[in-house]
């Protein structure tokens, strides 16, 4: 595509975009199906420019003030991708001359908000929890993150995938901290790799495979992911049981469940149940009170962990939004917490980095359940083989998994966990 039309494309995206009605990766997705004119270089350009423009809003409004014409325009220009000669075909004499100018703007005349390019209210709260560090999170929240695999130990193992990886051309390493981890050079297609299609490996956050590997789920046991989506986590259950005993996976939402089928198949999985409910309190999810030896509660959260991935969130969550999640997130706790048996595990985890999403819930249940005894979440790392899992945790004994972007190059996780006292 010629580079005009791929800026007016860019601009007519981010006009959309900026609407924040939905999911900037659903609005991209749903666009190239309607446009399948578009080839593999023209969508990436595209992806790129819009999330370019998500992650540094606030810097590139700035900058976007000192030009003339269309706002989504001069916005496309300022965060268009790949060669400047490329992009400069498309662009008038004046554009050029601005544009110019606007590379040459020096770092010291920038404000916080310019640098940090995030909300006021969400930059004060990271600030008054992280201190010091917040500049550096900051920075890591602006970058885009890393495509990480979880190797599926039904099928194989994961010394066996990095080696197969090398045969066909693509860069991985070990995760740092997930024994079943791997981190990928670049943003490859895995769609037609073998083990990808095989289901050998799925792609997972090390972040979210950590909270799995915190469930400890067993053979034979029964075990229920609470709020399951595309079944990311189930799936890693799933392996984690060997393909035995009973998974349940539910969630509200019966097209997320959908999307499981696919990857389900794929992994070889038969034990899990995929169940959509109507809410937490479902009488499917009342007859199994007291029957389940482990539960995860991934609850729904303002995913404010997850802004490298989504950087359109830090525009789209309020304070209020923030408020209602954590009352949700204390309703859906307190039922989960009614399937464990005697002895069983619950844990409860988000991909937030707010305390009221996070601690304040913890402290919440301690206060209003009885009959609950909290798990280090670094003792019970430690004891499935992650590295270093010390350097995970906060709170006394390590209570809580905490994983910070900056400091462990995942996305934001919390996870808190109990045991059920007989």
């Amino acid at each position: 595509m010629h580079p005009n039309a791929l800026l007016e494309e860019a601009a007519t995206l981010l006009e959309r975009v900026f609407r924040f009605d939905q999911p900037t990766d659903a609005l991209l997705a749903r666009h190239f199906r309607e446009h399948r004119s578009l080839g593999p270089r023209d969508r990436a350009t595209l992806a790129d420019t819009v999330f370019a423009v998500l992650r540094e809003r606030l810097r590139l409004e700035a900058l976007a003030r000192s030009g003339s014409g269309s706002r989504w325009r001069r916005l496309a220009i300022l965060a268009f991708p790949g060669d400047i000669d490329f992009l400069k075909s498309a662009l008038s004499e004046p554009e050029k001359t601005w544009l110019d100018a606007c590379r040459a703007t020096p770092d010291s005349v920038w404000l916080a908000p310019h640098r940090h390019n995030l909300p006021d209210w969400l930059a004060a709260a990271l600030q008054a929890q992280i201190g010091d560090e917040f500049d550096t999170l900051a920075e890591a929240l602006m970058r885009p993150a890393p495509l990480d695999l979880r190797v599926n130990t039904l099928k194989a193992r994961r010394d066996a995938v990095l080696a197969e990886l090398a045969a066909g051309g693509l860069t991985g390493e070990p995760t740092p901290w997930s024994p079943l981890g791997i981190r990928l050079a670049g943003k490859p297609t895995l769609a037609r790799w073998q083990p990808y299609a095989d289901g050998a490996v799925e792609v997972q956050d090390e972040g979210s495979q950590l909270l799995a590997l915190l469930v400890g789920a067993r053979r034979g046991e029964m075990v229920a992911d609470f709020c399951a989506g595309a079944g990311g986590k189930t799936l890693a259950l799933g392996a984690a049981m060997r393909n035995t005993g009973r998974l349940y996976a539910f969630d509200t939402s019966a097209h997320r469940l959908e999307g499981l089928k696919p990857r389900l198949a794929r992994s070889g999985l038969s034990n899990v149940h995929p169940v959509a409910i109507a809410h937490e309190r479902d009488d499917r999810i009342k007859r199994l009170a007291g029957k389940l030896d482990r539960v995860l509660v991934d609850a729904p959260c303002s995913g404010l962990g997850t802004l490298r991935r989504h950087p359109d969130l830090k525009w789209r969550q309020t304070p209020a939004a923030v408020a209602a999640f954590a009352a949700q997130q204390t309703a859906i706790l307190a039922s989960a917490a009614r399937l464990l048996k005697p002895g069983g595990r619950l844990v409860y985890a988000t991909c937030s980095l707010l305390t009221d999403e996070n601690e304040a819930i913890a402290a919440a249940f301690d206060a209003a359940q009885s009959g609950w005894r909290p798990l280090s979440a670094a003792t019970l790392l430690a004891d499935a083989g992650v590295h270093d899992p010390a350097a995970l945790a906060s709170g006394p004994e390590g209570r809580f998994l905490r994983l910070w972007p900056h400091r462990h190059r995942t996305d934001g996780f919390f996870a808190a966990v109990w045991q059920k006292t007989p």
